[in-house]
């Protein structure tokens, strides 16, 4: 006569109680980052389609909430400060190492605000001001994307400010280089077509936000798997699992 059985081993069974839990937690948990992950995606597709609004006056940066505002489209009227530019290094978008040409941008009505304004990008062969066309003279309006300024962290490079080479996209070190007085806690980067010529190369921004979670679900729920199969071979080879010989 033959029956089925199943003894569990202490100590597999405990262990197996505590992480299959977990394991599983962690997989639904990411499930709920991916759903969070593509609503906020598509809040910032609706804002890049989106008519522009009027840039916010000087007055009211100081509490201005420029991560609930992010990639909006806005509308610049003023003049830029000075020639002056500084580069951020970064790849274009075909890989190409280059920069980012940033201005100073004094909005109108702002008695001296300044917005740094990211142009485009150039290839580093392109560098000197003096290979592309002139930065355009007397009032200008244009549309470009609010962005946040970056943080610096332990994997940034150095600034070389005698070279004019900046790794950080940061608003303060920037806005201090070019003399700035008053600068918004916030980039605009230029739409395409917003200033004539080729270079620099402009509406080229980045929604720089990874969506890999649910890659991330899929190998909790994974591991939770190979758990419970791990848990029940263990059990098997160790004759507590299946029908014994009589």
């Amino acid at each position: 006569m033959t029956n089925r059985f199943f003894r569990p081993l202490f100590w597999p069974t405990l262990l197996t109680a505590l992480m299959l839990p977990v394991l599983l937690a962690l997989g639904f948990w990411q499930l709920e980052r991916l759903q969070w992950k593509e609503d906020l995606l598509a809040r910032i597709e609706n804002r890049l389609t989106a008519a522009p609004a009027d840039l916010p006056p000087p007055q009211a940066w100081a509490d201005f909430d420029v991560a609930a505002q992010e990639y909006s489209r806005v509308r610049l009227t003023g003049r830029f400060a000075s020639p002056r530019e500084l580069h951020y290094f970064m790849q274009g978008p075909d890989g190409t190492p280059g920069y980012a040409v940033i201005n100073a941008f004094e909005v109108e009505g702002g008695e001296g605000a300044v917005v740094l304004v990211d142009r485009g990008f150039v290839p580093a062969g392109l560098k000197d001001p003096a290979l592309r066309d002139a930065l355009p003279e007397g009032q200008v309006s244009f549309t470009g994307i609010l962005r946040q300024p970056q943080r610096r962290n332990a994997l940034s490079g150095a600034d070389d400010p005698d070279k004019n080479v900046w790794m950080v996209r940061d608003t303060e070190t920037m806005g201090a280089a070019l003399g700035a007085a008053q600068v918004a806690p916030f980039f605009v980067e230029a739409e395409e077509a917003a200033f004539p010529g080729k270079w620099p190369q402009a509406g080229a921004t980045r929604i720089e936000m990874p969506n890999n979670h649910l890659d991330y679900a899929l190998t909790w729920f994974g591991l939770a798997l190979v758990l419970v199969a791990v848990y029940l071979v263990y059990h098997r080879s160790n004759g507590r699992l299946g029908r014994p010989k009589t």
